[in-house]
């Protein structure tokens, strides 16, 4: 693995790869189906979309909806993730001592999300994990994933090239942006998506752990 430390830049998803918060998205997409009439989507249905922002997450789960259901359906899911729905998100064991290894290293870290920026920033400061952060971007401030919008506007403000990048996420969505941008990638299968799933897009990796990322970084 010669070419390791050649490596500047480590990008990473929020939900399902750094904060364990994919059974609170499931529970509160399903409450907010519910209150709105629509049909309640599957675990894996709502595990699909964890990562797309919430207008194209609700045409791939409801089909195409009206602009004011979009809405009513966006406030109804924020409701439930932020107020109704009480279960724990926490960070996922070892998450915080790879952030520290790699900051103490040397890394640039950002944070690529299909949150909102109110939502990450919220997070961010709840969880004590903004410090190690250089850069974030959210998805109301780029395309959704998988395009490569959120990755190349990072690379260009942190003026680090493709080949000095990898990217870290659960879902297959993370794949794909970091394959458009033509980015590598690692895959973290204890989060929304099985190693079955990820390794459709090559990663060149598969964790079962965050601890196991710092092999490969």
């Amino acid at each position: 693995m010669s070419h390791q430390h050649k490596l500047k830049l480590a990008i990473f998803d929020w939900d399902g790869t750094i904060m364990d918060s994919v059974s609170r998205i499931v529970e509160s997409m399903q409450c907010a189906a519910r209150r709105a009439n629509l049909v309640v989507p599957t675990e894996q249905a709502v595990k699909d979309i964890i990562g797309l922002s919430l207008a194209p997450a609700f045409e791939q789960l409801f089909g195409k909806l009206s602009p004011a259901m979009t809405n009513t359906m966006s406030d109804y899911y924020r409701q439930e993730y932020l107020d109704e729905n009480r279960s724990e998100t926490p960070i996922f064991n070892g998450i915080e001592q790879v952030l520290t290894t790699l900051k103490s290293q040397g890394y640039l870290l950002a944070v690529a999300t299909g949150k909102s920026r109110v939502g990450l920033d919220r997070l961010m400061k709840e969880s004590g994990l903004a410090h190690f952060f250089n850069d974030t971007m959210t998805a109301d401030e780029a395309e959704s994933k998988p395009s490569p919008q959120m990755i190349e506007t990072l690379l260009t403000r942190l003026g680090v090239n493709r080949g000095e990048t990898i990217m870290v996420g659960d879902s297959i969505l993370d794949m794909q942006m970091a394959r458009n941008a033509q980015v590598s990638a690692i895959g973290v299968s204890y989060g929304a998506h099985t190693p079955e799933v990820l390794s459709g897009a090559n990663p060149k990796a598969i964790v079962d752990s965050p601890m196991a990322l710092l092999s490969y970084i």
